[in-house]
């Protein structure tokens, strides 16, 4: 990168006094990509310490609530009925095993529990089920997140009405690749149920998955969707691929980690008030690339052996690393407030 083209970068980092733009441009997104590493981690790192406290981090459970059985083809997924990945579908869960979920997880020092069914959307029929199960993990202390698919604006409303916290619906890819991964919805479905959610006052869970043989230019365009929303998301999971046998991606390359970990440092800078969270495949992912991803501003982590149907990082080694790092788990009231 020219020297007129890191300056242009660094002009375009400074934040405004809220620490929010909304008007970011591709080519200005791709400029903080090709930044030296260095130099784009210490703008991504000043602009974390601005924000947040960079020696806490949220600690998430995610629980299937209903395996297996989408009707949706996303190339990733193992719980698709178009791919033969061996995951069999099973019944919406019972309410009080998902309470009992909740409370073993706030035990073991999570402050957001998240449920995720393998649905295409949240038919009518199931509505009342789920809050119930809002309601009940509500009771056990903890913030709610759900990821049910597409929803109207009346669903959106009864699951706010509900106590819901956190609606997940990642944007997955850029529009220009998105086609490559999901036929069987639009990129413009998934922005509608994101509107439908901001629109009834939950608050925006939302991101994406690096590794599927997208380009640079992808994966800045993801970040440029998420953080042009008139609402940058309260939550921005950043997964790394995890392949799974008999999907169309088992045998997509592994990506360079260090794009990894400046994909986070550039999503702490474009969304400076947003959870940017390490998600699935983190249990390929070294100590060091992990540490490197919370220096950039990842602060954010699901804790638990098990993310929906991948593994997960044994909740011992966390604990070795985090204390290694310096790193407290947020209580759940101070999350709460760090995210108003």
């Amino acid at each position: 990168m020219t020297a007129h083209a890191r300056a242009g970068a660094q002009a375009h980092t400074a934040p405004a006094d809220d620490g929010a733009r909304h008007d970011w441009t591709l080519d200005q997104i791709l400029a903080l990509f090709g930044l030296p590493f260095s130099d784009l981690l210490f703008q991504a790192h000043c602009v974390y310490r601005r924000t947040f406290d960079p020696n806490q981090i949220q600690a998430c459970t995610l629980l299937s609530i209903k395996t297996g059985g989408c009707p949706e083809d996303c190339g990733y997924c193992a719980q698709s009925i178009h791919h033969a990945t061996g995951v069999q579908a099973q019944k919406l869960m019972s309410v009080d095993d998902v309470a009992a979920a909740a409370r073993r997880a706030r035990e073991a020092g999570s402050g957001r529990f998240c449920m995720g069914a393998a649905w295409r959307s949240l038919g009518e029929r199931n509505v009342d089920r789920i809050t119930d199960m809002i309601k009940a993990v509500k009771a056990v202390g903890m913030e709610t997140c759900v990821t049910l698919g597409m929803l109207t604006g009346d669903q959106a409303r009864r699951l706010k009405a509900a106590g819901l916290d956190y609606y997940n619906h990642n944007v997955d890819t850029s529009e220009a690749f998105y086609s490559t991964i999901i036929t069987t919805r639009t990129y413009q479905d998934r922005l509608d149920t994101l509107a439908h959610v901001h629109d009834a006052g939950i608050k925006v869970c939302s991101g994406g998955i690096l590794g599927m043989g997208e380009a640079r230019a992808d994966r800045a365009g993801m970040l440029m969707t998420l953080s042009n929303l008139p609402h940058h998301p309260d939550s921005v999971p950043i997964n790394m691929l995890v392949p799974v046998a008999g999907t169309p991606l088992e045998d997509a390359g592994k990506l360079d980690p260090l794009e990894f970990v400046r994909t986070i440092a550039v999503a702490r800078i474009l969304m400076p008030g947003a959870f940017v969270r390490l998600s699935a495949g983190r249990e390929s992912m070294s100590d060091e690339m992990q540490a490197l991803c919370f220096f950039a501003g990842a602060n954010s982590a699901f804790l638990g052996d098990r993310l929906l149907t991948a593994p997960n990082t044994d909740r011992d080694a966390d604990m070795r690393l985090f204390e290694r790092l310096g790193i407290e788990i947020m209580p759940p009231e101070t999350a709460d407030a760090a995210a108003e």
